[in-house]
């Protein structure tokens, strides 16, 4: 989970909403990404999205029933969607959403679907992941009320 904090710093730096995620298959990391939708300018850059398609390449496979996918936000339904399409044997996430988590916050989109539920766990380094969310949007507002 630290690694998905740390792929959160970056892209925080890069001006991008402070989320990272870390595929990992038997203690090894096999992937990791952070949000890339400014800089890419496609809003379904999310850092879940990425990682699971890098690591679906690596492991030359579309089921990652084997791995776990860390990811410092609670997943929105389109990356919920994703977890649920790759089979990821099991998730961990930082902090909840209220707003769109879709895996139990807004609702619960395991429940929902043909798809195995995933098992998983959330709230590990709550604190740490809100604080640089909360960090980012108060600059966020902080900047848009310069220009008003």
């Amino acid at each position: 989970m630290l690694e998905a904090l740390r792929e959160a710093q970056l892209a925080f730096s890069e001006g991008e909403v402070p989320v990272g995620a870390v595929v990992v298959r038997g203690g090894e990391i096999i992937s990791r990404a952070h949000n890339l939708c400014e800089r890419e300018g496609d809003p379904t850059m999310h850092a879940e999205l990425i990682a699971l398609r890098a690591a679906a390449k690596r492991l030359s496979k579309s089921r990652l029933t084997d791995c776990e996918l860390y990811v410092t936000l609670e997943p929105c339904p389109m990356c919920m969607g994703a977890i649920l399409n790759f089979r990821v044997g099991a998730l961990c996430f930082g902090a909840f959403d209220p707003a769109s988590g879709c895996c139990v916050s807004k609702c619960e989109l395991g429940k929902c679907t043909i798809a195995p539920e995933v098992p998983f766990v959330g709230g590990m380094l709550e604190e740490e992941s809100l604080r640089l969310l909360d960090r980012f949007f108060s600059e966020r507002r902080h900047e848009s009320s310069k220009t008003v």
